[in-house]
C-alpha cells in the first residue's frame, strides 16, 4: 500500500496512528490509495502484541464456561475480578479450557497478558500449556503436589475447624456434615477412607478440620456422618433425607458450601423443621445469597476481594505469586446458627 501511494512505509504507518505530523495532502492520497485496495489501517492486534502489552487477563477453568455464571463461588470471584479491571482499565477474557482437542489453540491464541485458571485440581493439562504460553499466571483452588505452580488458595482446614467449633460452642454435640465433591460422580454416605483419599483436595480438608474440631471436643469424629453431594439440590435433598431418618438426628449441618447449606435449609424448611430453632445450618464461603438467604446464612467466609487483587496482579505481570499464597478464612456469624433446641 505504501508503494501505490509513493511514500515510505513509516509515512504510511504515520498516516494511520500519527496523522498530525504527516501533511495533509499526503494523508489524502494515502487514505485514497488505501480505499482503493480496501486496506483498513495497521491491525490493533498486531500492534498491541508488538508492544507486548494488551492491558487483558484471561480466566480459564476446566469446567464449562457457564460454571462462571452459575456456581455462585465463580460467579463471585468473577464480578470482584471485573471489577478490580474495571478500576485499572483492563479487560477480561473468558477462555474455554473444557475440550481436550482445543485447549491448546485457546490457550495459546488468547490475546492477554496472563491467565487465572480457577479450580485446576486434576487439570495439571492446563497449566503446562499455560506455561508454554511463557506468560504470568496464576492457579487458584489447586490441589495439585506441584509446589512450583504459582497459586492462591484459603486455608480450608482450619476454616473449617472453626466452623465446627462454633457449633460446638453453641453447645451442639449430634452433627452431620455435608460435603462438596469427593470424587467424580460419588455422592451419598462416605466412610474416612474415601475422605482421606478424596480427589478433590479442598473437601477432603475441610472434613479433615471439622474432624479435628470435634476430636478436640472429646467427640469421635467417626461418629459423625458425612455425605457426599454433587453441589446440586437433588443429591442436597437426598442427603439430608438420609441423615434426618436416623433415630437421632443432628441439631447441627457442617456445610462445605454456602450453596449446599442453603439447599439444606430448604429441605430442613419443607420438612417442617425450623432454622436454627430445630437444626443450625453454617455454609463456608460467603457467597453474596448468603446475606440474603432467609434465614441469613452463617458462614466461613473466603478473601475473595483479596484473592482476586492478587490474581489480577500476578495475571498482569505486576506483583508475581511465588510458591503457594494460603490466607484465612473468617466466620461471619448470621442468623442460620443458635444454641440447640432444650430437651
Amino acid at each position: 500500500m505504501a508503494k501505490a501511494a509513493g511514500v515510505s512505509q513509516g509515512t504510511a504507518s504515520n498516516v494511520f496512528s500519527r496523522p498530525e505530523i504527516v501533511r495533509e495532502e499526503v494523508r489524502e492520497r494515502v487514505h485514497a490509495v488505501a480505499k482503493e485496495l480496501g486496506y483498513g489501517g495497521p491491525s490493533i492486534t498486531g500492534r498491541l502484541l508488538r508492544a507486548g502489552k494488551v492491558n487483558a487477563v484471561g480466566v480459564a477453568a476446566i469446567e464449562p464456561l457457564s460454571y462462571f455464571f452459575e456456581d455462585l463461588w465463580a460467579r463471585q470471584l468473577m464480578a470482584e475480578i471485573s471489577d478490580i479491571c474495571d478500576g485499572r482499565g483492563a479487560g477480561v477474557a473468558l477462555i474455554s479450557a473444557r475440550s481436550d482437542e482445543r485447549l491448546d489453540w485457546n490457550v495459546q491464541s488468547a490475546l492477554v497478558d496472563g491467565f487465572i485458571l480457577l479450580c485446576v485440581e486434576g487439570g495439571e493439562r492446563l497449566v503446562d500449556i499455560t506455561r508454554q504460553r511463557q506468560l504470568p499466571y496464576v492457579a487458584l483452588a489447586i490441589g495439585a503436589e506441584d509446589q512450583s505452580v504459582p497459586a492462591i488458595g484459603v486455608d480450608n482446614f482450619n476454616g473449617a475447624r472453626l466452623a465446627a467449633e462454633h457449633m460446638l460452642g453453641l453447645g451442639h454435640r449430634r452433627f452431620a456434615i455435608l460435603s462438596t465433591m469427593l470424587s467424580d460422580g460419588h455422592f451419598g454416605k462416605a466412610d474416612e477412607a474415601l475422605v482421606r483419599q478424596a480427589w478433590y483436595s479442598t473437601s477432603r480438608d475441610r472434613a479433615l478440620g471439622y474432624w479435628q474440631a470435634l476430636q478436640e471436643a472429646g467427640m469421635d469424629p467417626q461418629s459423625v456422618p458425612i455425605y457426599g453431594t454433587l453441589e446440586d439440590e437433588t443429591s442436597t435433598h437426598a442427603a439430608m433425607a438420609q441423615i434426618f431418618a436416623a433415630p437421632e438426628p443432628p441439631t447441627a449441618i457442617l456445610a462445605m458450601s454456602d450453596k449446599i447449606a442453603m439447599y439444606a435449609v430448604d429441605w430442613l424448611f419443607r420438612s417442617g423443621r425450623d432454622v436454627p430453632g430445630d437444626v443450625s445450618v453454617i455454609g463456608f464461603d460467603g457467597v453474596p445469597e448468603a446475606a440474603v438467604a432467609t434465614p441469613k446464612l452463617t458462614t466461613m467466609a473466603q478473601p475473595m476481594h483479596e484473592i482476586a487483587r492478587l490474581a489480577v496482579d500476578a495475571a498482569l505481570g505486576e506483583t508475581q505469586v511465588e510458591g503457594r499464597r494460603v490466607l484465612s478464612t473468617e466466620l461471619v456469624v448470621r442468623e442460620s446458627t443458635a444454641p440447640p433446641p432444650a430437651k
